[in-house]
């Protein structure tokens, strides 16, 4: 049986990644970078997929937590005969001195695991099982020097611990028995050249976590955020600087693929590459914390990725290279039985025709962060790259598309695409009027085409039987989308009639706390769970409505939905509670932060408004 989406926490080293469920076990592990073939995915196939597991004898309960401001995670077991510690973490060695542009920390391709019995006495095993190449090549596990060397091919993983391995066919574990005080270490190393571990005792071990924690508490301390939330904002901020590939300044949109968003169904998605939608509000959600220089890698990787300074920006890119076609991998059953896992992503050939609005508003926080005094790499050709980025905004502005949610059905006229259009010309003519280059004709020509989109999706997408701005022109069909298009000032949010269509929204798309992002049809099977980065969009249109007190209780509710340790996967299903959808979710952590910064403004511009739903709606 699979192990609840919330029973995983993330450990990484903005290079790689894996998954540690509550129980010890590393479920989901790719190297040597976010995207590889994964060699640990039990998270999908709980028969054929391979772990590095701990097996404690008398395991009476658990609880974990991140050491403070860091992503190094510690679990707690108390056992019939004592108490262990597990501290797990993929050791980040930052430059000296740390340079202008390019990686803030260099990965090992490692994952240090130390066991500690803190009182009695606690015994059993851990379990090395690799299944690389998502389970299709198969491995084979030799004694090397007192260490495990598992080989698929040019495939290797290294396996070296405090305790003497014993190989079981394509397995290996070790037993121990831990008195008061004792610690253990198991090391993992990816490599293709075959060489022992660097790391030959517990000194060294203490040494990589010590070094690493020192990494992550700098990082968090650049944290500009002071609010009452800081805890959540900070967590998710982490998460979101683990969800970025250092040698490119690429983010992916989430840690894993093929986990489903609807049980049954068949939107089981690979989310290990960059979306120009995510990835640009992740940006400004690093902005708005003072994580500038996270800002400027993504842009960078963008330069680097797309050498045509805006005329062929796509939808979506692999990290480092062009991403794979999509398949399916029939032989994994699928979390929860629910197939085929899927690894590529067939919207990378979709019309998403937002993601100008999207790259502009990033690109646009990001300059005024700066004072209009960027890198070269981003500075570099500016006003050309707004020329190329306008033109093929407006060239799409009467175009139908496949909209946000990237449907899979025909194209449709999506008002949230519109509003985005705006978004895209009204941010170029801000960027215009502080750079020089760009003749005032020009950004007034955009500001003219920008109150005439504007003043056509405000007409076309009102539908008076809902008393609604709908989702797609000429349709009576909600979408919870367009409450995001209000926090880019796309639609005002005192507007009357958006008072309406949130109150509608809420009618036919809530769920309690939670919102579906839509009921029609979408080309796919199954009924997925809500969309949870809509919950937050939801409370930042409470809050910019003057309704504080609402978004603040609301908020409040929101953020206790994450797992144990304030993480989040895409949806939660609205009936048991459950996280549903590929985790951590980076568009869900960047909406946690940017709302939590929000509501924070609206109580101080606002103070704290007591107003009911029932009153707001009168």
């Amino acid at each position: 049986m699979s192990k609840p989406i919330s029973d995983y926490a993330i450990v990484g080293d903005t290079h790689a990644n894996a998954l540690i469920a509550r129980d010890g076990s590393v479920d989901w592990l790719c190297w040597p970078r976010h995207d590889s073939p994964a060699l640990f995915l039990r998270l999908l196939d709980d028969a054929k997929g391979g772990a590095c597991s701990l097996y404690l004898d008398g395991v009476q309960g658990t609880d974990r937590r991140y050491l403070p401001d860091t992503n190094v995670l510690e679990t707690t077991f108390s056992t019939a005969g004592g108490r262990a510690r597990l501290t797990d973490l993929m050791p980040v060695n930052p430059p000296d001195p740390e340079p202008d542009e390019g990686p803030d920390g260099e990965g090992e391709s490692r994952l240090i695991r130390l066991l500690t019995c803190d009182e009695g006495r606690v015994s059993g095993r851990f379990e090395v099982r690799p299944t690389f190449d998502y389970a299709r090549r198969p491995c084979t596990a030799r004694e090397q020097a007192g260490t495990v060397l598992f080989e698929a091919g040019d495939q290797r993983l290294r396996a070296s611990a405090s305790c003497p391995f014993t190989v079981r066919g394509e397995a290996a574990d070790c037993t121990f028995a831990l008195e008061a005080g004792q610690t253990l270490y198991l090391i993992l190393t990816h490599g293709e050249d075959g060489q022992a571990a660097e790391i030959e005792n517990i000194e060294g071990a203490r040494h990589c976590l010590d070094r690493t924690v020192a990494y992550w508490q700098r990082w968090s301390g650049r944290c500009t955020y002071r609010g009452p939330y800081r805890e959540a904002v900070l967590r998710s901020a982490l998460c979101l600087k683990l969800l970025t590939y250092a040698p490119s300044g690429a983010i992916v949109a989430a840690a894993t693929a093929g986990l489903p968003e609807a049980v049954p169904g068949n939107r089981n998605y690979d989310y290990r590459f960059t979306w120009m939608r995510d990835a640009s509000f992740t940006v400004t959600a690093f902005v708005m914390l003072g994580y500038v220089r996270e800002a400027s890698e993504f842009l960078r990787f963008l330069r680097e990725a797309d050498g045509s300074f805006g005329r062929d920006t796509r939808l979506l890119y692999g990290i480092a290279g062009e991403p794979p076609p999509e398949e399916a991998l029939h032989h994994l059953s699928g979390w929860r039985g629910v197939g085929p896992v899927l690894i590529g992503n067939a919207a990378a050939h979709q019309d998403q025709h937002d993601i100008y609005g999207e790259l502009l508003r990033a690109l646009c926080g990001f300059l005024e962060a700066v004072r209009y005094d960027p890198p070269e790499k981003v500075n570099d050709r500016l006003p050309e790259v707004l020329d190329n980025l306008t033109a093929r905004a407006l060239a799409c502005r009467d175009a139908p598309d496949h909209g946000i949610w990237e449907l899979r059905t025909e194209r449709r006229q999506q008002t949230h695409t519109k509003a985005m259009i705006w978004v895209a010309l009204d941010n170029a003519a801000r960027i215009g009027r502080n750079i020089a280059g760009v003749p005032p004709e020009k950004i007034a020509a955009w500001e003219a085409a920008a109150a005439e989109v504007r003043a056509d999706y405000l007409a076309r997408a009102w539908n008076p039987r809902k008393r609604a701005y709908v989702g797609t022109y000429e349709t009576d069909d909600l979408d919870a989308a367009v409450l995001r298009v209000v926090l880019f000032g796309a639609i005002d949010a005192d507007n009357p009639r958006m008072h309406a269509t949130l109150a509608a929204i809420e009618r036919e798309l809530g769920a309690g706390d939670l919102l579906y992002r839509y009921r029609m049809p979408d080309g796919l099977e199954g009924r997925e769970a809500t969309f949870t980065p809509c919950a937050f969009w939801r409370v930042s249109c409470l809050a910019l409505a003057g309704r504080t007190g609402q978004a603040k209780a609301t908020f409040e509710r929101l953020i206790a939905r994450g797992n144990d340790v304030g993480l989040f996967a895409e949806e939660i299903d609205a009936a048991s509670g459950e996280q549903r959808g590929n985790t951590p979710q980076g568009f869900t952590h960047m909406a946690l932060i940017n709302s939590a910064i929000r509501l924070q403004a609206c109580i101080e511009r606002f103070g704290l408004s007591e107003e009911t739903a029932e009153q707001a709606a009168e």
